[in-house]
């Protein structure tokens, strides 16, 4: 076999402008590839990263109470009861927080707009912290300077808010400046109240477009709640492979409990209150979610994607398969005498076909290997530039402002396996009919 090897690659290297003209074509093929599904990958990451920071858990233990049948709140009673109960009964267990949620609109003294209220306890919010960078004045202030004004601790005091840049932009505010926010109670009346602006953050895809940061007590004073009312318990894995079991486990553990459960529904909360309202029950009931429920409606971008790149790639890898046949009937036409010479002092038929076969195994692998180290020097490059998207529609599709492009290594392996092994078997054609050539007619080509 290494004889083989070596016979292949030689018989490459005899004919170099048509196979690099081949090879580069499939390195082109292979690096886009990976760099389409590292782009993916990236927008799947940014999706997990923006979700569990801003509106969701891995998994969420939040519910739905109603006062009467017809009415409907995104409110969890008696929680800390329950947080307890999760967080000493969760395998995989990294930490939990427990977020008010609210809508209402938020007002400045030059516009206003509706925005989610999500309620927090700084102190638990790791997310937060780690995730979130503040952002300097010149970001979001026209004439503004490099300082960076604020601090996340500060959401510790009552009445303060932390904004995102877009939002401040569209305010027209500082940190420092007050806001006015006005929310319905579960009574039908509108509530306000003053806060103060203490953080303003850099955004972080275009998902922190829809929600301000409150203290928790903030929520429940303009709501009018108690103490031991909140939104959601959203409970963060060690291991986030152990979703599906763990949310499993937390269904029975809090039925089990004596909570009654919703039934499973793949939607984020705020799109269940119609049904909710139409059901005819009151009290008390607890719904379970992991963070793909909670932003399934956007769904639709890796999918989108994920189906462009497939027809993309499929287009191209018949390209280089019509590119693999063209250069190998070349070739044998060329070498037609040589392979009656072989078969004539003793090739067999298989040794002829494993001889083509290489040729074209050998010039996948090298060529593919080349593209795959391209795509990943093209990756680094993307991610260190921090390149920004221009477009606000591409924005929207990718969920970030910047490009992120995330190449693993189980990647760079399917790649350059698959496209290895789909040019090898464009070769079998052309191979099993050189092997098919009679040694006398061989040997007397001409031409």
């Amino acid at each position: 076999m290494g004889q083989l090897i070596l016979i292949a690659t030689q018989n490459l290297l005899q004919h170099k402008r048509r196979n690099l003209l081949l090879g580069i074509a499939i390195a082109l093929v292979t690096a886009m590839l990976i760099t389409l599904l590292g782009l993916s990958a990236g927008i799947e990451t940014t999706m997990l990263r923006s979700a569990t920071t801003l509106s969701s858990g891995h998994i969420n233990v939040a519910g739905f109470y109603k006062v009467t049948s017809g009415s409907a709140a995104p409110l969890v009673t008696g929680h800390k009861e329950l947080e307890r109960l999760v967080r000493e009964n969760t395998p995989h267990l990294d930490y939990t927080i427990s977020r008010m949620r609210g809508w209402g609109k938020v007002i400045s003294d030059t516009t206003s707009f509706q925005a989610g209220i999500n309620g927090v306890d700084i102190d638990t919010e790791r997310g937060l912290k780690n995730v979130l960078r503040l952002a300097p004045q010149k970001d979001y202030k026209p004439g503004g300077t490099e300082e960076i004004r604020g601090n996340l601790d500060n959401l510790r005091e009552p009445n303060t808010v932390m904004l995102f840049v877009e939002q401040a932009k569209r305010l027209e505010v500082d940190v420092g400046d007050q806001l006015t926010i006005s929310a319905p109670t579960p009574r039908g009346v509108s509530n306000t109240l003053s806060v103060s602006v203490v953080a303003i953050a850099k955004d972080v895809g275009f998902m922190s477009g829809w929600g301000i940061f409150v203290p928790n007590q903030t929520v429940r004073d303009i709501y009018q709640l108690t103490e031991d009312t909140t939104g959601a318990i959203m409970v963060y894995l060690d291991d986030i492979a152990k979703l599906e079991e763990v949310e499993n486990h937390l269904r029975q553990l809090v039925a089990k409990a004596g909570h009654r459960l919703m039934e499973k529904d793949s939607n984020p909360f705020w799109m269940k209150f119609e049904r909710v309202g139409n059901e005819d029950w009151i009290g008390q009931k607890i719904d379970i979610t992991n963070w793909e429920d909670e932003i399934s409606f956007m769904s639709w971008t890796i999918q989108s994607f994920d189906a462009l790149t497939g027809i993309l790639v499929m287009i191209l890898m018949i390209l280089v398969a019509v590119g693999i046949m063209n250069t190998l009937w070349i070739a044998i036409r060329e070498r037609t005498r040589e392979i009656g010479t072989m078969r004539a002092i003793g090739a067999q038929k298989g040794m002829i076909s494993k001889m083509f076969l290489l040729e074209a195994a050998v010039l996948g692998f090298a060529s593919t290997a080349i593209g795959a180290l391209a795509a990943v020097l093209i990756a680094y490059s993307i991610n260190t530039s921090g390149v920004v998207i221009p477009s606000e529609a591409f924005q929207l599709f990718t969920m970030s402002e910047t490009l992120h492009v995330l190449v693993r290594p189980q990647t760079v392996v399917f790649s350059v396996g698959l496209l290895t092994m789909f040019t090898t078997l464009s070769a079998l054609y052309p191979a099993y009919r050189a092997a098919k050539l009679k040694p006398i007619t061989a040997i007397h080509h001409v031409g």
